[in-house]
């Protein structure tokens, strides 16, 4: 829906102010999806946000947070979480949602693969 003006005409000696309808700010919500463990083979590459990877660091990639954001991944079999801070772009894959540092993941148990996992946005760094 795009915004339109909703100007109404001035009283006599007024002048006509243009005021647009917006939508609220979509909230950040929790999503459901996979996570996967970022390879260790990009060890010191430049992420999106310019920083360079770390395979010890509690990070993640996510298509669409902005960076700097901290989210709190949760894995659902298990009710392990760990908190990131979003600092790369990725996860163009169906179904997943983010990928954790090696670190990350160890931290809710997975060392490959995929896990079934919650992200919340908690925050922005």
């Amino acid at each position: 829906a795009s915004a339109r003006s909703t100007a109404r005409k001035p009283a006599p000696g007024r002048h006509a102010v243009a005021t647009r309808r917006t939508k609220p700010a979509a909230t950040a919500s929790t999503s459901l999806g996979k996570a996967t463990v970022y390879s260790r083979r990009l060890s010191g590459r430049h992420t999106a946000s310019g920083e360079r990877f770390d395979p010890e660091a509690m990070t993640a990639a996510h298509r669409t947070l902005p960076l700097g954001t901290t989210v709190r991944v949760t894995r659902l079999d298990t009710g392990h979480s760990v908190v990131v801070t979003i600092n790369d772009r990725g996860v163009g894959f169906r179904g997943r949602i983010i990928d954790l540092s090696p670190a990350a993941a160890r931290r809710i148990g997975m060392r490959s693969g995929a896990a079934r996992v919650s992200v919340e946005p908690i925050g922005r760094g």
